[in-house]
């Protein structure tokens, strides 16, 4: 079964699971599946939208549910991200490779922000403050609260987080230890990527980069190199001569900033 979306706005003595399993034609357990993995949406009569998990809910009148459903996204078993440290106010986080930032309308299963939402204990709020492509792994912070969330979200709006890199890309970019800056505008805005070489394979014609980012415009690092000539290895989208079957060689190695909370700088780093 394909994509599904079943709107209902009617006031019902029915649970919110057993009118969407009578308006779609799909089982009970797999309503609640869906329901779960965050694939059915509630709005209220003011119109705040969320995810309705609860099975058991009942409708009230003027409300209205959506259910977006698609059995191959719901089947997903997303791989485990690993909480690094927790900060109260915020965490920090390795995401892994294959994991989304935050879900969709089909479902957040797949996604660090719902794994963050259920690692703590009593539960706490959850914000993203920022993201990562979802087959890039590297470390990423959770917000716990609208005050951390606010000041996070202007260090990397005004890029006052170092942002560290590690790539292998396509050729031999320079000798190791050389270091250069990519200033090619994307999207119509300045873009400034800085990158030196740590080493370089002549036998596979690759290199090794680290790279810090002055700027967060989208696919930035990806497509800066593949504007060079050196596209990062494994890139599904950019770069010609670069596809392998391990999955693109991009990581965010490390994050380094004033904290909020505790007026010091902190580095949140995944190299030993």
């Amino acid at each position: 079964m394909g994509k599904i979306v079943v709107k209902i706005d009617v006031e019902s003595p029915e649970t919110a699971c057993d009118l969407l399993a009578e308006k779609s034609g799909l089982s009970k357990g797999r309503i609640k599946d869906a329901m779960n993995k965050g694939a059915v949406w509630l709005k209220g009569k003011r119109g705040g939208t969320k995810r309705l998990r609860r099975a058991t809910t009942r409708l009230r009148q003027g409300s209205h549910i959506e259910l977006y459903y698609d059995k191959d996204i719901l089947s997903c078993v997303p791989p485990a991200a690993d909480c690094l440290e927790d900060r109260i106010a915020y965490s920090a986080w390795h995401k892994p490779a294959g994991l989304m930032s935050q879900g969709t309308k089909y479902g957040d299963h797949c996604s660090l922000l719902r794994q963050a939402e259920l690692f703590f204990r009593p539960p706490r709020e959850v914000y993203l403050v920022h993201r990562l492509d979802r087959e890039v792994s590297g470390v990423m912070l959770i917000a716990h609260n609208a005050g951390a969330a606010a000041e996070l979200s202007a260090l990397f709006e005004r890029n006052l987080i170092v942002k560290k890199y590690r790539a292998e890309v396509l050729g031999i970019i320079g000798e190791t230890g050389a270091r250069s800056t990519i200033e090619i505008p994307l999207d119509g805005k300045a873009a400034v990527t800085e990158y030196s070489v740590l080493s370089s394979d002549p036998e596979k014609n690759t290199s090794a980069v680290e790279i810090i980012i002055k700027t967060g415009r989208l696919h930035q690092i990806r497509r800066h190199f593949d504007m060079i000539g050196y596209p990062v290895m494994g890139d599904p989208r950019y770069g010609k001569g670069n596809k392998n079957s391990e999955g693109i060689k991009l990581a965010a190695v490390s994050l380094e900033f004033l904290c909020p909370v505790r007026r010091k700088r902190v580095c949140f780093s995944l190299l030993a």
